[in-house]
């Protein structure tokens, strides 16, 4: 919501400065997200006037200007304008000034041979409008050498506020004005609200869609003269953005502004019968003022004559029935239209405008004969013309909400003690008629019993977002600031803190440790991703129905999608190793689940003198980053079975699972399908995976103490085993069983070689396993170790394998 200082007083009475306005803003809710003020980058262009015009010796279509900027020395300037000439007052740039327009910094130069200084400006140059046809003409009587903004008015601040979903009462300059002066920084002024006299036939407007158009109140005005805006207004809108148009629009504009009230003007020439707010029909077509045709339907209310839709109702009228240059009769609309139909109607045609952003956050359902009262006295003034009386159609749903309300409240809700006075002057302030019932006594056996004053509080009509006494609390310390709000701890139990952490949580904390342990960098995306995206992993299964942007669509079933599109946009910036992991939620039709993503792109080891070329990733690496994270979330590693059947996300034969059984998938990793790097702009080798971290089993609850740590009184013994087995086995298969061959000696059993080739037959493998063997109390007999050594080869023998002599 954008407006500038000047308008603002026009509605608050105040003496306050600019800082103390903004102070306030904030302090009571109303974000300020940027002040500019126009005259901050016009001070060094300033009235001058031309005093002679010659041709350019060197070009037909450049003149050569004396130009007297009133510090005595008159400058010559080369101008190609049309409309340069002697005698001429307009805006001329000095030497260093820098054009808004196109940032270009003004400096002595030849052109064609001869010497300009500074420049002779045009409105768009300065940003103050879209004319370039020629230079700024000002009045024979500017003063010469005054800075133009200051002489122009134009040292008037934009103020930019954010204004919240539930504040439809501040999305007009009144409303923010009203707030301000509830604050104490002035007196809020009164609407004038104009009577109006009306003659001839009223107009024809009626509803057959009562839900979506409540109220519809529409008055003709004939004879008008449509023409450019005043001044005033003009520059006001143009501060703010908007485009001046015609009067007939910047009316409607403006009061939009202003008050917060859209309304909408028909030519009314161009209407065939009278006008009906109804439901679109199944294929109708209307041509919007934004030039783009859109088709509506059943759900959507619309206001059509006997022919055609001339406007998608509250949302943006039609170009056809539009206000032009030479319309003469109009009639104005002022409607109310449920802001419920508003938001869904401009969720399906995906269409906003200034109009829709109020009427679904809630216009003020009192207001439309005074706003349209407004209006016309605004058309009539500007434009001329004779006024009809108000048709008035349906009736607008005012709810009288009263609130029951007690002082005390404030300080019990949001521990701020407010005095009861100073509420009740706030809610009038803002609005609200407050009934006091003053405090009384009653006697209960005899006794005294004091009744606390209870108010019953009145809910303006504006405020449709007040329900309940907790909405008048925070009515209350809004205004009084929210910095008055205390910062109070809350109450801590006796003796040792429990932990608040829960054991999924803790979890979560192992494993982003361990991963920026490893080096890998965390990157934290939204759960939503396009369409296209979800589609490449699979498909999601929750699409919203509203989202803010087509490419946030889709609630995530893969934490890849978001770490592919960080990880290009990494490499696009030249970054030569990518290692980044990202810890959140997939989202599916049973629920969400935690997991754990990991991307690694471009270079593991950069070129060097011993390793040559840059050395890329591959699905080993993948592997030992699941395998890590797993280790760091407290998997159980020593049981994991390595399979296939990786996702469609990554690469067949390069890939892999881990699992606890076949059907228990604790991770997923490997080399990404060339085809989804390619979606998503990568070259070179990238791998990936994803642990899911639902998916491991949860350690068993055994107390809070741990066993005492006893390191083996006896040293280890290792044996080496070299196994030939078919090329089919996997290592990790042998690796398993020669681990479970005797669970009380061996404590480990690690892979040190694989080889083929001379000596090992066509079709097998020879695989050494490193066995290590801990004693308990005594040493091993020779004996013991022979047995464990058996057991080892009968475990490998169950997969095909057999001793390497």
């Amino acid at each position: 919501m954008k407006f500038t200082l000047s308008w603002l007083k026009t509605h608050l009475a105040t003496d306050a400065e600019l800082p103390t306005i903004l102070k306030t803003l904030n302090a009571i809710g109303l974000e300020v997200e940027g002040v500019e003020n126009p005259a901050d980058k016009l001070g060094a262009f300033k009235i001058a006037k031309v005093l002679t015009a010659e041709r350019h010796p060197q070009a037909d279509k450049l003149q050569v200007l004396t130009v007297d900027h009133g510090d005595g020395t008159p400058l010559q300037v080369v101008c190609g304008a049309p409309n340069a000439r002697a005698g001429l007052v307009g805006v001329f740039g000095v030497e260093g000034a820098v054009v808004p327009a196109n940032g270009m910094v003004l400096k002595k130069t030849a052109i064609r041979g001869v010497d300009s200084n500074g420049m002779m400006c045009s409105y768009r140059e300065l940003e103050l409008g879209e004319d370039h046809d020629g230079i700024i003409e000002l009045a024979d009587d500017a003063p010469v050498g005054q800075v133009y903004a200051q002489w122009a008015g134009l040292d008037d601040p934009v103020i930019d506020v954010s204004v919240t979903p539930n504040r439809q009462d501040c999305m007009g300059v009144r409303g923010i004005a009203r707030d301000l002066a509830a604050a104490g920084l002035g007196t809020l002024n009164a609407i004038i609200v104009p009577e109006i006299v009306g003659t001839g036939p009223r107009p024809d407007v009626r509803i057959e869609d009562a839900d979506g158009c409540p109220a519809f109140y529409a008055r003709v005005v004939r004879g008008v003269k449509n023409g450019a805006s005043p001044e005033w207004m003009a520059r006001q809108l143009k501060a703010i953005g908007q485009k001046p148009i015609s009067a007939l629009v910047d009316i409607t504009n403006y009061i939009m502004i202003d008050l917060g009230r859209p309304l909408h003007v028909y030519d009314l020439a161009t209407l065939k019968g009278g006008l009906v707010a109804r439901k679109g029909r199944a294929g109708e077509q209307v041509l919007a003022l934004n030039g783009k045709t859109y088709t509506v339907d059943e759900t959507m209310t619309v206001i059509a004559d006997d022919e055609a839709v001339h406007d998608i109702g509250g949302i943006m009228g039609g170009e056809h029935s539009g206000a032009q240059e030479s319309t003469n009769d109009v009639l104005i609309e002022c409607a109310y239209f449920t802001p419920e139909r508003i938001a869904v109607t401009g969720q399906k045609l995906g269409l906003t405008s200034d109009a829709r952003g109020r009427f679904e956050r809630g216009v003020d359902p009192a207001f439309l004969d005074d706003g349209l009262s407004i209006a016309t006295f605004l058309v009539t003034h500007l434009c001329g013309g004779t006024p009809s009386e108000a048709t008035r159609a349906g009736a607008p749903p005012v709810p009288a909400k009263v609130v029951d309300y007690a002082p005390e409240r404030c300080l019990a809700l949001a521990g701020v003690d407010v005095p009861a006075d100073e509420q009740q002057h706030i809610l009038e302030s803002l609005g609200f008629d407050v009934a006091v019932e003053t405090a009384s006594v009653e006697y209960q056996d005899g006794m005294p019993v004091m009744t606390p004053a209870r108010w019953q509080v009145g809910v303006p009509s504006w405020r449709r977002d007040v329900d309940g006494w907790p909405d008048i609390v925070e009515e209350v310390v809004r205004i009084v600031g929210l910095d008055h709000v205390p910062s109070t701890p809350l109450p801590r139990a006796p003796g040792v803190a429990r932990p608040t952490a829960t054991p999924e949580q803790l979890v979560e904390r192992r494993v982003r440790r361990t991963a920026a342990a490893r080096g890998l960098a965390e990157a934290i995306n939204w759960s939503f991703i396009s369409e296209k995206e979800a589609a490449s992993v699979g498909g999601g299964h929750w699409t919203l129905a509203n989202p803010i942007s087509e490419d946030l669509k889709v609630m995530r079933p893969s934490l890849l999608p978001g770490l592919l599109s960080a990880a290009a946009r990494n490499m696009d910036r030249g970054a030569a190793s990518i290692r980044l992991f990202e810890l959140g939620r997939r989202y599916f039709a049973q629920g969400e689940r935690a997991t754990v993503g990991f991307v690694l792109a471009g270079e593991k080891a950069p070129r060097g003198w011993r390793t040559g070329k840059a050395q890329p990733f591959d699905a080993f690496d993948a592997k030992a980053e699941a395998m890590a994270l797993l280790a760091g979330a407290g998997a159980p590693i020593a049981n994991l079975q390595m399979f296939g059947e990786a996702s469609g996300a990554y690469h067949p034969g390069q890939s892999g699972t881990l699992r606890l059984g076949p059907k228990q998938v604790l991770a997923e990793y490997g080399v990404l399908h060339p085809s989804l790097a390619k979606a998503f702009g990568l070259t070179g080798t990238v791998v990936a995976g994803e642990i899911f971290l639902d998916a491991i089993p949860a350690k068993r609850k055994s107390g809070f103490m741990r066993p005492p740590y006893a390191p083996p009184a006896l040293q280890a013994v290792k044996r080496d085993f070299a196994f030939l087995v078919p090329a089919e086995v996997q290592s990790e298969a042998l690796v398993r069983a020669v681990r479970g061959a005797d669970k009380k000696s061996i404590v480990e059993a690690r892979l040190f070689d694989v080889f083929t080739g001379p000596g090992v037959e066509e079709g097998y493998k020879s695989l050494a396993v490193e066995v290590t063997l801990q004693p308990g109390e005594k040493s091993f007999s020779q004996e013991e170790l022979e047995a464990v050594s058996a057991a080892v080869v009968k475990a490998a023998q169950k997969l095909g394998g057999s001793l390497r002599g």
